[in-house]
């Protein structure tokens, strides 16, 4: 060791001149000072401003979703049990707590000085021995629950400080006995339990106030690590350790020497009945609030989840139920089991949610992908009325505009388009081609009134497209990316609202757990995309596509709809004219838009659907609407469907159009979309 003794002296007569002209030591002192004002007054001002007075509020209420009439339609949860009083909490239980989490709990203000001392002589026994994290141990219950309710689990330094100093707030705003019960009513107990009174029930089968000495010990040696002392999966570990919590109690004199032998024979008699029926009801509406809430008002999924909050929202609690009840039911997809499914339905004038599924599904997965919001798919001959035949009526194009109707080829490259099932008539009028779906007038009238007003209409309508998306296959859904039935839904929200376009929205109100708004009924963004004349026309053509066209057969009973369908080829079958691999529906009145969409993803066994919309989800598409229009205004269009012979815009419909159809196997004029992206590829070099 003299070869240290020696270089610490060289440092020292080295340094020591330096420190003594510059007063070194003082500058030091003056540094730490300063670094500990600083501190202070951060973490001073962070527990002034956590809102520690909301604490209890916060903790004691779960968060309620609202419908759009004002109705309770559930409750989002996770760190959340049931909230009990301190009178409705066992006796047993409370000195079970005490006696082992924290004996000074009525003689110290929020923090141990002991129990910190102790936390920093094992931190600096485990940095000697290598190890970087924080030593635990040094926590009151007040710190405990400090930390569960505002802080992450993180060991550092950092995190302490801001413990204790919002540890002191929360003593100064409550009582003992109100933070012993925000501790107990907050804790985790294991098994998806939280709080004393729904651990209770999940392992004993009684209520908090009922618990024996021998049932409180053992909850209260699961705080520590619920994963290692629950009874269920550990018994022996969770037997031994309810007697080392009841030794303590005998300690802290709260339980006698016979008392603790009599509970220590007392035997683990288990008995779950725990109700966790779920409250969770809707799951896809609720997964897309809690997402809107965060992605829209910056708001955290824990905040969402715990913070009790009131949340109103569009949803329509009878067509949601409707709606799930109808994708749990094979039928409605023709018994196709293989393949995903998604639909939205839209308040048509303000843009609202008023029901959504976002996939098929044997059980829910929180917050998993959800096919109706977050899917990027071609939309196939559902972009026609977008891309296509608004921007041809806007550059002064009728409805019943002659177009050709025959195989020709487009571009310098000779991209060769067709109809579904290679069908060709004479020349049609522009309703009879938007509602039978024919590909050849769709890319002929794109080619005419250019592309880049296709392109711009669509962005104008919210698709997401990209420079790549500026060719004639956008006539046809060929898009780089995609869209999702959301983006769709609100789209046509433009046609049905007099070519004033709603965004969509599932939130309107959000209360905290004190009763302040802090989101207060968001006006919804609209924006004029066309003009009512061009919306009014769109939809006398589109009227046609479920009485005379590629929507016949899905039509509801009783009801005028207007809409469209798409359709798009199968990739993996491409020889197959009778092959597909999504199908959409697009249907709208003046009160509402539904968007629905069938397909392969990419976890389909099978490698094609059959061809047409009756194939597919009609029956889904039939079924949903005469549940979901009786539950609406019934607002009437004010224009007429040109196939009825009383349109004075548009020429007479001809049955024999129809026929020659029919015989020429298109009895729903099934479009096909894009004929492949290797031939659009070759033509367009994407």
């Amino acid at each position: 060791m003299s070869w240290l003794k020696h270089i610490i002296k060289k440092i020292n007569e080295k340094f020591s001149p330096f420190a003594k002209r510059w007063q070194f030591g003082r500058f030091l002192i003056i540094v730490f000072l300063s670094f500990f004002l600083i501190m202070s007054m951060y973490l001073v001002t962070l527990a002034k401003t956590a809102h520690v007075k909301n604490l209890q509020a916060t903790l004691a209420q779960t968060t309620t979703v609202y419908d759009d009439s004002g109705a309770k339609a559930g409750e989002l949860y996770s760190q959340k049990g049931t909230y009990v009083k301190y009178s409705r909490i066992s006796q047993n239980m409370r000195d079970a707590v005490i006696s082992s989490e924290d004996r000074n709990f009525y003689h110290e203000y929020g923090f141990s000085v002991k129990g910190i001392a102790r936390s920093a002589v094992l931190n600096i026994k485990n940095k000697l021995l290598g190890s970087s994290t924080i030593a635990g141990g040094g926590s009151t219950l007040t710190q405990q629950l400090v930390k569960n309710a505002y802080l992450t689990q993180e060991q550092t330094i950092t995190r302490k400080a801001k413990e204790i100093f919002l540890s002191m707030q929360v003593e100064q705003d409550y009582t003992k006995n109100q933070i012993l019960t925000m501790y107990l009513n907050n804790a985790w107990f294991g098994n998806g339990v939280w709080g004393v009174e729904d651990a209770s029930q999940k392992y004993f089968g009684v209520h908090a106030s009922e618990l024996t000495t021998s049932q409180a010990a053992t909850l209260t040696g699961m705080l520590p690590s619920p994963a290692l002392y629950n009874p269920i999966d550990h018994p022996q570990a969770a037997t031994k350790r309810r007697n080392v919590v009841l030794s303590t109690m005998v300690a802290t004199k709260r339980l006698s020497a016979s008392q603790l032998k009599q509970s220590q024979a007392a035997p683990m008699i288990l008995n779950d009945t725990y109700n966790s029926s779920n409250k969770y009801q809707y799951p896809w509406f609720f997964d897309s609030v809690i997402s809107e809430a965060i992605k829209t008002y910056g708001l955290t999924e824990s905040d969402v989840m715990n913070r009790g909050y009131k949340i109103y929202t569009t949803l329509n609690q009878q067509d949601q139920t409707n709606l799930q009840q109808n994708f749990n039911n094979s039928a409605m997809f023709n018994y196709n089991t293989d393949a995903q499914a998604a639909s939205v339905v839209l308040n048509a004038k303000t843009g609202g949610v008023r029901a959504l599924v976002g996939g098929r599904e044997e059980e829910h997965t929180f917050r998993g992908f959800n096919y109706a919001t977050q899917s990027k798919l071609s939309p196939g001959s559902s972009i026609k009325p977008i891309a296509v035949y608004a921007p041809a009526l806007e550059k002064g194009y009728s409805i019943d505009t002659s177009l050709p109707n025959t195989t020709r080829t487009f571009g310098t490259n000779g991209w060769e388009v067709h109809n579904a099932l290679n069908v060709q008539t004479d020349d049609v009028p522009m309703y009879e081609a938007l509602e039978h779906s024919y590909n050849v007038p769709a890319v002929y009238l794109l080619n005419k009134i250019g592309v880049n007003a296709g392109y711009a209409s669509a962005r104008k309508f919210g698709l997401p497209l990209s420079d790549k998306d500026k060719n004639l296959a956008l006539s046809l859904g060929g898009l780089t990316v995609g869209v999702s039935p959301m983006q769709m839904a609100q789209a046509y929200t433009a046609f049905a609202n007099d070519g004033v376009m709603s965004d969509a929205h599932f939130i309107t109100k959000i209360v905290d757990a004190t009763g302040k708004v802090i989101v207060n009924h968001p006006k919804a963004k609209q924006k004029r995309v066309i003009s009512s004349r061009v919306a009014d026309n769109m939809t006398r053509m589109m009227l046609g596509t479920y009485t005379n066209g590629t929507g016949l057969g899905a039509a509801p009973a009783g009801f005028t709809i207007a809409g469209k369908t798409g359709t798009t080829e199968n990739p993996n079958d491409t020889e197959n004219s009778q092959s597909s691999k999504d199908s959409w529906a697009m249907a709208y009145t003046k009160d509402v838009v539904e968007a629905t969409w069938m397909g392969l993803d990419d976890k389909s066994k099978n490698n094609s659907l059959p061809l047409g919309l009756t194939a597919t989800m009609g029956p889904l598409v039939k079924t949903s609407l005469e549940e979901i229009l009786p539950n609406t205004p019934g607002t009437n269009f004010t224009v007429t469907n040109p196939n009825s012979g009383t349109d004075s815009n548009s020429k007479a419909f001809k049955w024999s159009d129809i026929g020659s159809d029919f015989s020429k196997g298109v009895d729903n004029a099934v479009e096909g979309a894009n004929k492949t992206w290797q031939t659009i590829k070759g033509l367009f070099g994407n």
